[in-house]
């Protein structure tokens, strides 16, 4: 009888810590200068505090080429600041984001300086321009800030976050992006041995026989079945860690050849075609507009 009781009080104060919480977040998140973004360092574990406007240099210098147009890397600051908040509104643990592919890469100064080595100052202020210059900038649908989901390159479309995530998002549905196809890394091809692909796919290796392989109206693959075994185009990109779920398979005697097109999940903004917009001409607004649907930008404290 104490057991069951004790149960139901940490019960009772778990759920009271958790609506507490959201509660915090939904009454104190758009007050003037509440803009810490608490992020988990994966490396050693440890939770780093950091202003929004701050934290997002480290994100651009991670998620998007500092050599990419400017107008690009303003449209890549509205899409990871507003992806930020989405998190912090969101979150239920004690931190918002991580710093790797879970959430948003992000980039120590010492990172930075690893990476970009002699043109660090350069590139850190062609980042902390665009971040400026699009400063507290969020997108909205319904005056609600959005999960603004984007990805490296696409196959020639943008995929919808239903296909995807299982999110039904009016503002995250497919759009053209033929800018992809002419950039040189938009179709790749690699080699792996048959045995791996088996080991991988935990599949009998005697052959391999392809069958029922569906696409969607992105040319990305829905389902295959593989020696009578049936796997999502998604699962199999995981699996054998592909670029895209855009891709063909090519069996020889002892290896599997797969080609991919575009690079990422698919949805929201493609990063290269955003960057050959750009040099097309296009402001940021135009290129957010393009790939996500319906949306508005605000200022994020007006946003009730």
């Amino acid at each position: 009888m104490i057991n069951k009781i004790l149960t139901i009080v940490v019960l009772v104060l778990a759920i009271t810590y958790s609506l507490l919480r959201s509660y915090q977040k939904e009454t104190s998140f758009f007050i003037e200068n509440d803009n810490i973004v608490v992020i988990k360092d994966i490396e050693n574990s440890s939770l780093i505090n950091l202003p929004m406007e701050e934290y997002l240099i480290g994100v651009l210098a991670g998620e998007m080429p500092a050599s990419f147009e400017e107008e690009a890397l303003k449209a890549q600051a509205v899409a990871s600041r507003t992806y930020a908040y989405y998190k912090i509104l969101t979150s239920d643990k004690e931190y918002d984001l991580t710093t790797d592919i879970t959430t948003q890469v992000y980039l120590s100064e010492s990172k930075m300086k690893e990476k970009w080595q002699g043109d660090y100052e350069k590139y850190y202020q062609k980042i902390k321009k665009a971040i400026d210059d699009t400063k507290g900038e969020v997108l909205t649908f319904n005056d609600v800030v959005i999960p603004a989901y984007y990805f490296s390159m696409s196959n020639g479309y943008t995929e919808s976050a239903l296909a995807v995530f299982g999110e039904d998002r009016k503002y995250l549905v497919s759009v053209n992006s033929q800018e992809d196809v002419t950039h040189r890394n938009y179709e790749v091809t690699k080699i792996i041995e048959k045995s791996e692909f088996c080991t991988k796919l935990n599949i009998e290796c005697n052959d391999i026989v392809i069958t029922n392989l569906e696409r969607n109206n992105t040319q990305r693959i829905i389902s295959l079945d593989i020696n009578g075994l049936s796997f999502t185009g998604i699962e199999v990109r995981k699996l054998l860690n592909l670029r895209s779920t855009d891709f063909a398979l090519k069996v020889a005697e002892n290896n599997v050849e797969i080609t991919t097109k575009g690079y990422g999940h698919g949805v929201g903004m493609s990063q290269y075609g955003a960057n050959t917009m750009a040099k097309s001409g296009f402001n940021y607004e135009q290129i957010l507009f393009h790939y996500y649907s319906g949306v508005e930008i605000n200022d994020v404290s007006s946003i009730k």
